[in-house]
């Protein structure tokens, strides 16, 4: 049995619109030019935050994208650290290991298609931020303190690239 044939045929570019789960310090929506890490960002409630973020971006598919028999994978390269995708409103599964690769082809149609990445980081950099001197408040309560204001934060969001690819 051969093993399918990979051919990219397309980049998720930037822009992405950013939502961030509320009352947890982060901003309700920024807009994105380019995929890092939330712990990489200037503003003190994205680089702290823990939650659930929705990446949402409108992409249009080429005719030329759907050929019979084949399937069409989104890869959306390296995620921290869970991601759930949504084409068109209908959910895709939960992934939480690499390859992070999820077979759009049910959902993918040619023309405008609605994607959604909805990702959730781990505790580690809310609790790191709420430990930093002049925080504004105390998202989180422990038993313990396992991180001080100088622990390393960990890499969370979509960091990408994410490519369309096709499997024949």
């Amino acid at each position: 049995l051969p093993l399918p044939v990979e051919t990219a045929i397309g980049a998720v570019e930037v822009p992405w619109e950013l939502a961030f789960q509320p009352n947890r310090g982060a901003p309700a929506k920024i807009a994105l030019d380019k995929l890092a890490s939330w712990s990489d960002s200037t503003d003190s409630g994205v680089k702290y935050f823990s939650g659930n973020g929705v990446y949402s971006k409108n992409i249009q598919a080429p005719a030329d994208w759907f050929k019979t028999g084949a399937h069409i994978l989104l890869d959306l390269g390296d995620v921290k650290n869970l991601a759930e995708v949504s084409v068109n409103g209908k959910s895709l599964g939960i992934f939480w290991k690499k390859p992070f690769r999820v077979d759009v082809t049910a959902a993918l149609k040619p023309g405008a298609n609605a994607m959604e990445i909805k990702v959730t980081n781990l505790w580690v950099n809310r609790l790191v931020g709420d430990q930093q001197p002049g925080a504004p408040r105390k998202y989180t309560y422990t038993a313990q303190q396992f991180y001080r204001a100088d622990s390393p934060l960990l890499p969370s969001g979509l960091l990408g690239p994410v490519e369309i690819i096709r499997t024949q």
